[in-house]
């Protein structure tokens, strides 16, 4: 599966959709209970494999809980991929 690279700044427009569905009083728990499932559909498609996986199902449980809003799922996912990429080019490099 073709993984894509998502940009810091679409991930942290999708953390604030997550942070924002408390922006209207009474609206939070509801917000979340609709938001959690998209987010973690969303966070599998845009970094795909097991790490998409992981993620979805973080991005899911972050949402449906509560107080756990702060997280901010889709940016530390983004520099999460950036490390790991960074990484294997350094392995890639050392072994060389």
């Amino acid at each position: 599966m073709k993984t894509l690279q998502p940009s810091l700044v679409l991930c942290l427009l999708l953390d604030a959709v997550g942070y924002f569905t408390y922006a209207i009083p009474f609206f939070g728990e509801f917000g979340d209970l609709v938001w959690a499932p998209v987010s973690g559909i969303i966070f599998y498609k845009l970094f795909g494999g097991w790490k998409g996986t992981l993620g979805g199902i973080f991005s899911f449980a972050e949402e449906i809980l509560p107080f756990t809003d702060f997280i901010p799922t889709f940016t530390i996912g983004w520099f999460a991929q950036q490390f790991s990429k960074k990484s294997q080019k350094t392995a890639f490099i050392k072994t060389k």
